[in-house]
């Protein structure tokens, strides 16, 4: 379900990135952006590379700019997967950071936010973050979910989802291929839930988050992918 996809063009991290800041939110250092007046909050969920990766930080400040709350949580507990680390390879460090524990976390977050008098919110996965969004979507713990370039979602999850649903999936995946998304969007369609399922061409898995700025390609198919999520969400959370 992982393999050398999940960890292409990992990001060079960067604490300071970002126009929000980083507070402490059900425990977990997270990354603000946005004002709480909206009542609107929106809940990114990170790939393995965590929430300091700069693109990731941009696009909270995009979606607060949309009129959100934004909450980036770093649900590694300052271990973001590092590929650099030989004593730490993806099949051991996803033992102690599974989205298991990550949606365990989750819930905190969903419980925090309430009590800061939010009404409404949508959560996106990235990757690994893809399968914390199905549990929240499967209880449902939000009003809307966005699965991105998505990890570990199995079709058992996407029959129990209860919430409006996009899925937004690359050409090029080994982990969540064309095929798989399609048995998804084949499932959504005869249920009740409103869903949208798209395969983004000449993309790889990650091409969302982790994209060259100096590339004027991979950032239009990045915002591509980032403008459809707002536009879900703007739609569903409210």
């Amino acid at each position: 379900m992982s393999g050398p996809q999940c960890c292409s063009n990992p990001p060079t991290l960067d604490s300071a990135s970002g126009a929000g800041h980083v507070e402490n939110l059900a425990g977990l250092n997270t990354y603000v952006s946005g004002s709480l007046q909206s009542k609107l909050a929106v809940f990114l969920i990170s790939d393995i590379f965590g929430y300091e990766a700069p693109n990731f930080r941009k696009l909270a400040d995009k979606v607060a700019a949309a009129g959100f709350y934004v909450v980036a949580p770093d649900f590694f507990y300052g271990e973001p997967y590092d590929p650099n680390n030989p004593d730490r390879p993806l099949s051991v460090w996803i033992k102690d950071h599974g989205p298991d524990k990550g949606y365990e976390d989750a819930k905190l977050v969903i419980d925090a936010l309430k009590s800061k008098g939010v009404s409404s919110i949508g959560a996106a996965g990235f990757c690994w973050g893809a399968k914390v969004v199905a549990g929240l979507a499967k209880d449902p713990l939000i009003q809307a979910a966005v699965m991105l370039h998505p990890s570990f979602v199995t079709v058992d999850d996407i029959k129990s989802v209860k919430v409006p649903i996009a899925i937004l999936g690359a050409e090029h995946d080994h982990i969540s291929p064309p095929e798989l998304l399609k048995q998804f969007d084949e499932i959504l369609k005869a249920s009740e839930v409103d869903s949208y399922v798209k395969i983004f061409p000449k993309v790889a898995h990650g091409w969302s988050v982790r994209y060259d700025v100096n590339d004027l390609a991979a950032v239009s198919r990045a915002n591509e992918a980032q403008q459809d999520m707002l536009e879900w969400f703007a739609k569903y959370v409210k």
